[in-house]
């Protein structure tokens, strides 16, 4: 099994400034390089202490490619709605250059009324300019010259400079949450997709990623090499009494910068997110109790950690767990602590 991390901000100034953060991650993804760890992810969001802090990932990304040496480097995810696609297939084929040929490039269609707002694109043209925007960067990456004539976006006789090293094209991954839609849509195109359980419950991620599969199989695309990562809390400590004591307010942060950033779903509405009210309601009522008894979080000792690792595997297959394991202000050491618990404890029991 391969794992990654997922750093995707989720605190307040009075935890550490943006400076302090980012200066965390990039010493945890340096340790994560030595230990075996096979991605770095980062966000696309804006505005909010929730995910807000990370508005470019590319930005990040490239950091991090400087100071590893084999970790990959993945967008989880990049917005084509709210960036011109022509620029993102030149910035995300610098990226890969600059990684030499790591990157993965995630796609998402973004969730948050707020940012749809400021940017101005209507909520209703969210999967229309997500397709077509993938379509662009697609088509960019792999053919000499472009001419394009698509509903949002035109433009003639286009060669992308730089190329990406890898051919034909990175690895695509698509973030898929609460929509049968997406993740039927990304089997169909043969990309891999990235999950988030505790956003709707495990039972019904369970059932998309069934139908994700099923989709993969019925276009034709060879079996099994269909990829899922699985966003994850994660927080291990030695004992039960120490990991629920060090994530209890951990989590509640989260929760808090979380629920502030869609407490706008209460009065919005929007056809191509008809199930994000009840998103919201269930995120109001999280708790770290609700989080263990639904599966939807790794918090415990190493030995705890290894059991609720395979529970996941048993409901969705093969997976890379993205874990992110310095979510809602946690300190350095305790992030490395867990990195470490993970490398020595928990990792070597999925091995190959």
């Amino acid at each position: 099994m391969k794992f990654g991390l997922n750093f995707f901000p989720s605190f307040r100034a009075r935890d550490y400034s943006t400076a302090e953060y980012f200066a965390q991650c990039l010493r945890l993804a340096e340790r994560a390089d030595r230990l075996g760890v096979n991605s770095v992810k980062a966000v696309e969001h804006y505005f909010y202490d929730y995910g807000g802090h990370s508005p470019n990932p590319v930005v990040f990304l490239a950091a991090v490619a400087a100071r590893t040496r084999r970790i990959r480097p993945i967008t989880g995810a990049v917005i084509p709605a709210f960036n011109n696609p022509v620029k993102l297939a030149a910035e995300l084929a610098a990226l890969d250059n600059i990684s030499n040929g790591r990157l993965d490039v995630g796609f998402g269609r973004a969730f948050i009324p707020k940012e749809f707002e400021v940017f101005g694109v209507s909520m209703e043209e969210s999967r229309a300019r997500f397709e077509e925007g993938l379509d662009i960067v697609k088509r960019l990456w792999t053919e000499e010259r472009v001419s394009y004539d698509g509903k949002f976006h035109r433009f003639r006789d286009v060669r992308l400079n730089p190329r990406p090293v890898q051919k034909p094209h990175p690895p695509i991954w698509v973030a898929a949450v609460a929509s049968i839609e997406s993740f039927v849509w990304a089997g169909r195109q043969g990309y891999n997709v990235m999950i988030v359980p505790y956003v709707g419950g495990i039972e019904k991620v369970r059932g998309m990623v069934r139908a994700y599969r099923e989709a993969w199989r019925e276009a034709g695309h060879p079996p099994g090499e269909e990829q899922i990562q699985t966003s994850l809390h994660c927080y291990v400590a030695e004992t039960h009494a120490k990991a629920i004591e060090g994530a209890r307010p951990r989590v509640e942060r989260y929760i808090e910068v979380f629920g502030e950033a869609v407490s706008s779903w209460s009065a919005h509405q929007a056809s191509q997110y008809a199930d994000y009210g009840k998103v919201v309601a269930s995120i109001a009522g999280t708790t770290i109790e609700s989080m263990l008894e639904g599966h939807q979080a790794l918090i415990g000792s190493p030995e705890e950690v290894v059991e609720q690792l395979a529970y996941q595997v048993e409901v969705f297959g093969e997976i890379e767990p993205s874990l992110q394991i310095n979510f809602g202000g946690i300190g350095e050491a305790e992030a490395l602590r867990t990195l470490e618990l993970l490398a020595d404890r928990v990792m070597p029991k999925f091995a190959s």
